[in-house]
C-alpha cells in the first residue's frame, strides 16, 4: 500500500498540441499505451458509499486489480491509499489483497459485486526530475461508458515518485505557461459513478475538517484551509453546467471561509497568504450572480403591489440579467487565472511548517480576537440603524466562519452557539437583501412606470419587514451576547 499524491487538472482536446510542445517537456522521451478499467460495485453501491473504488485494468496482457480509498483531497491535490496486486484472466481477487484493503469487502459485498462502468482511454507518460524530485506526467484521453452512456475524458495528472510535494506545482506552474488547464476535482471514478446514475450531483455544503487539539497550530490551520478548498473547487462543476443558485452560494460560502482562515495565518506564525487577493476577486465575479439569484428566487415573489403582469415583466429583465452574469462567472472559473489561484491555495497546503504554540490557545485568542469585533459593533444594538446593522451581520458572518472552523474541536458545545449566531446572521440578512434589491434596480433598465411602481414596492417591504424584524433581531443579539462562548468552556473532546 501506498499513498498517491497527485495533481489532476483538465484541458480541453486542443490543448493536449500544446502540452506536447510545452518546454517541461523538450528532449523528454514519452511512453503510450491504451488503458481499459472496469469499476466494480454492488447493485446498491455499497463501496461507493464508503470512499472505496474497486477496478480491474488491463495493460498490456496484464491485468492489475486495484483499491482505493478517498483519504483526502484540497482542490487539485489528492493524497489516497491505493492498493493494487496482478489478478489472473481479468477477474476478480479479493482474497489477494492485502489485509488493510480486505477490511473494506465483507462476505456480502463480495458476493454482490459486478462490473459497473467502465473507462477507455490512451496515457501519454513523460518522466519528470530534477535533483532529488521525480514526478510522472500522464495525459489520459478516451471516455467512460456506463451503458450506452458515454463521457469524454481529457486530463493531465502529475503524481509523485520522489521529492518534496512542491514538486508538483513547481511543474504545473511551467505547464501552465503555454497549457490552458481547467480544474477537473472529480476522480474518474466519481464521474463513472455518476454516469452510471449511482449519485446524482448536488451543490457540496461545508466540510468539517479532521481537527484534533493536540494538533500543531500550522498542522490544523492547513487542515483546515484544505476543507474549505475542497468545497470551493466540489462546487465548480456543478456552478459550469447547472442553473442551481446553490451551487455559487455555497462557491461564495467556501471563498468566505478561505478569506477568514486566511486572517488567521499570522496568529500560526505564517505570512500572510498571496492567494487573499485572488479570492476577493474571484468572490466579485460571483456575488452579483447571488444577489439576482436572491432577488428572483426570494425577494420578487414575496413583494405586494405590483401586478402579476408587472412581476413578469420584472422577473424577465431580471433573468436576463442574471443570465448574463452568471456566463461571466463562469468564464472565470474555466479561466487560467482560476486554475493558477487554486494552485497557490495548494502550496500552502503542503508547507511542513507546524507552528508553535497550543491549537487551545490560537482558537481562544482567533475566536476571542471576532468576537470583540462583534460585540463592538453591536453595542448599543437597539439604536442601530440600517448601515450600522450591516456592519454588524459582517462581523457576525466573520465570526461564524472561523467559529466553524474550530467547532469540530469543542463537539456539540460549539452547536447550540453557532445555530444562534447563524440565526442572527439571517435575520439581519433578510432586511440586507432588500437594500441590495433596491440598489439593484437601475441595472434592470425598467420603464420609468414600471421601475417607480417597483421601487415603492421594494421600499414598502423593506419597512415591513424592519418592523417585524426588529424584535426577533434584538432578542437573538441579546441572547447571544449573554451566552457564554463555546471556546471558553471546558473541552469534552480531544
Amino acid at each position: 500500500m501506498f499513498d498517491e499524491i497527485e495533481l489532476k487538472l483538465g484541458l480541453a482536446p486542443g490543448e493536449a498540441l500544446h502540452l506536447r510542445r510545452s518546454a517541461v517537456l523538450q528532449g523528454l522521451r514519452s511512453s503510450r499505451r491504451l488503458l481499459h478499467s472496469v469499476y466494480f460495485d454492488t447493485p446498491g453501491f455499497d463501496l461507493m458509499r464508503q470512499g472505496v473504488a474497486l477496478r480491474l485494468r488491463k495493460v498490456g496482457r496484464r491485468w492489475v486489480q486495484t483499491v482505493k480509498a478517498e483519504a483526502g483531497q484540497a482542490g487539485a491535490l489528492t493524497v489516497r491509499p491505493e492498493w493494487e496486486v496482478p489478478v489472473r484472466a481479468g477477474r476478480l481477487d479479493i482474497d489477494g489483497l492485502p489485509e488493510a484493503a480486505r477490511g473494506f469487502f465483507t462476505p456480502a459485498v463480495v458476493a454482490a459485486l459486478a462490473p459497473c462502468f467502465s473507462t477507455h482511454f490512451e496515457r501519454t507518460t513523460w518522466l519528470i526530475a530534477r535533483a532529488g524530485e521525480r514526478l510522472e506526467l500522464a495525459l489520459d484521453r478516451g471516455e467512460i461508458r456506463a451503458g450506452r452512456r458515454r463521457l469524454a475524458i481529457s486530463e493531465v495528472e502529475l503524481e509523485l515518485q520522489e521529492g518534496r510535494p512542491a514538486f508538483l506545482f513547481d511543474v504545473a506552474e511551467r505547464l501552465m505557461e503555454t497549457v490552458a488547464f481547467h480544474m477537473e476535482p472529480r476522480s474518474k471514478a466519481e464521474r463513472g459513478y455518476q454516469l452510471a446514475g449511482a449519485v446524482v450531483p448536488r451543490p457540496v455544503k461545508a466540510i468539517a475538517p479532521a481537527l484534533e487539539m493536540a494538533a500543531a497550530p500550522g498542522y490544523a490551520w492547513r487542515t483546515m484551509v484544505g476543507a474549505a478548498l475542497t468545497q470551493l473547487t466540489a462546487n465548480v462543476p456543478g456552478l459550469l453546467a447547472d442553473d442551481d443558485p446553490e451551487y455559487i452560494h455555497q462557491a461564495r460560502v467556501a471563498i468566505r471561509r478561505l478569506l477568514a482562515l486566511a486572517g488567521l495565518a499570522r496568529l500560526v506564525g505564517l505570512r500572510r497568504p498571496a492567494w487573499r487577493g485572488g479570492l476577493r476577486a474571484l468572490m466579485g465575479k460571483l456575488a452579483p450572480v447571488r444577489e439576482w439569484d436572491v432577488f428572483i428566487g426570494e425577494v420578487l415573489p414575496s413583494l405586494r403591489g405590483i401586478t402579476p403582469r408587472q412581476r413578469d415583466s420584472v422577473l424577465a429583465a431580471a433573468v436576463r440579467k442574471q443570465r448574463l452574469l452568471r456566463q461571466r462567472a463562469r468564464t472565470a472559473l474555466r479561466a487560467a487565472e482560476f486554475v493558477a489561484l487554486i494552485l497557490l491555495i495548494g502550496r500552502d497546503l503542503v508547507s511542513e511548517y507546524e507552528g508553535g504554540g497550543s491549537m487551545r490557545q490560537w482558537a481562544k485568542t482567533a475566536l476571542d480576537s471576532r468576537l470583540k469585533t462583534l460585540r463592538r459593533r453591536g453595542r448599543r444594538f437597539d439604536r442601530l440603524d440600517s448601515a450600522a446593522r450591516h456592519r454588524l451581520r459582517i462581523a457576525a458572518k466573520k465570526l461564524r466562519y472561523v467559529a466553524d472552523a474550530f467547532a469540530p474541536l469543542y463537539g456539540e458545545a460549539a452547536e447550540a452557539y453557532l445555530e444562534r449566531l447563524a440565526a442572527l446572521q439571517d435575520e439581519l440578512g433578510r432586511a440586507n437583501d432588500l437594500r441590495m434589491a433596491l440598489d439593484g434596480l437601475p441595472r434592470l433598465k425598467l420603464d420609468a412606470a414600471l421601475a417607480t411602481r417597483l421601487r415603492g414596492a421594494l421600499a414598502r417591504s423593506l419597512k415591513d419587514q424592519a418592523a417585524q424584524a426588529d424584535g426577533q433581531a434584538s432578542t437573538l443579539w441579546h441572547g447571544l451576547h449573554k451566552r457564554r462562548p463555546f471556546w471558553r468552556k471546558p473541552v469534552t473532546r480531544a
